[in-house]
């Protein structure tokens, strides 16, 4: 099962990808294009040109995920600018997104951070 906590890196491809793509090409594309350690347990987070659809690709130490959710209706809201490869963002930002809404707009709360006991 793969689970979204505040703890994961998640990067956003900013750039569209073709989703005819499957694990071994989205690794090299996520080392050669992105510059970015495929293994590192980051999630990549890719859309198509359309933006009617979202792949996430994560290492979880003994394999690869791919998960893709296509939208039954609509497309997505937002999607970052391609000023940059990739654009990071939180867990709950993700969750947003995955629900076609806006990242930037929702009203979300800060990222739990344990007290240390003095």
């Amino acid at each position: 099962m793969l689970q979204l906590t505040p703890h994961h890196r998640l990067l956003l491809a900013v750039n569209p990808v073709d989703f005819r793509k499957g694990i071994d090409s989205l690794i090299a594309l996520c080392q050669q294009h992105l510059n970015e350690d495929a293994y590192s347990g980051t999630i990549f987070v890719f859309t198509n040109k359309r933006r009617i659809a979202v792949k996430l690709l994560v290492y979880d130490g003994q394999g690869f995920w791919l998960c893709m959710k296509r939208f039954s209706q609509g497309q997505l809201k937002w999607w970052p600018k391609a000023d940059t490869r990739t654009y990071t963002l939180n867990a709950q930002a993700l969750q947003v997104l995955l629900y076609q809404g806006h990242p930037q707009r929702a009203a979300m709360s800060d990222d739990w951070k344990p007290v240390v006991a003095q």
